[in-house]
């Protein structure tokens, strides 16, 4: 950044300013929470995060300095709530990533499967089960539920990327059918009520002495 494009040093400091007193509004939003889900805890947590946010940008800007602190969600990667205050019905939206990491051991399993089940010499999926590794997904996804791959991967030839799960709000349950031809097409970020996330980049952080979980778990919308 060029000298004419840095902030000066009275703009860093009212940035600094700034985040002390948006500290001091969240401590008293706390203090006279009414609930656990009291809307003015969460104002005053996204009002923090962004001051601070603002005051780390000004600060490097100016001085190539960073602070010391990471307040989660400032990436805004959870933004505010707008879904129902009362909601009637939630969605659970799940993502999981896998790699075929021993393409051998997935077609093994998926024979063993087909064959147990009597497919083995039909023709479709089961006949495929040993040769296709498109066949041996359908066969394994066809008999496992995905909470069970998932606990049993490894045993399936398969490697875990990231996961998450978003918990969303809604007025009322669709119709049956309604949103089949396209289940994730009207996933709203603001109708979170929590997500948690998993990955590896949260055991890298911590690796690097970063602020950082094991399950990456989104803050609950307050």
């Amino acid at each position: 950044m060029s000298d004419a494009a840095q902030p000066t040093a009275a703009e860093v400091r009212a940035a600094a300013e700034a985040v002390k007193a948006a500290l001091d509004r969240h401590l008293t939003a706390v203090e006279r929470r009414t609930g656990d889900d009291d809307p003015a805890v969460y104002e005053a947590f996204n009002a923090l995060a962004g001051a601070a946010e603002a005051y780390d940008e000004l600060l490097y800007d100016r001085y190539d300095e960073v602070t010391p602190f990471e307040i989660p969600g400032a990436d805004g990667s959870l933004p505010p709530y707008a879904g129902p205050d009362e909601p009637h019905a939630l969605s659970l939206l799940i993502r999981r990533d896998y790699a075929v990491a021993e393409p051998k051991r997935l077609l093994a399993q998926a024979r063993r499967i087909a064959e147990i089940d009597g497919e083995a010499d039909a023709t479709g999926p089961g006949a495929r089960a040993g040769v296709s590794p498109l066949a041996a997904l359908g066969v394994l996804f066809g008999e496992y539920e995905p909470d069970e791959i998932a606990s049993r991967h490894k045993e399936f030839g398969l490697e875990e990327g990231d996961s998450t799960l978003w918990v969303t709000a809604a007025e009322e349950l669709p119709e049956p059918g309604e949103w089949l031809n396209a289940p994730f097409e009207h996933a709203d970020p603001e109708r979170i009520v929590c997500r948690f996330d998993v990955s590896s980049v949260f055991d890298e952080d911590e690796d690097g002495d970063h602020d950082g979980d094991e399950d990456g778990a989104g803050r609950a919308a307050s």
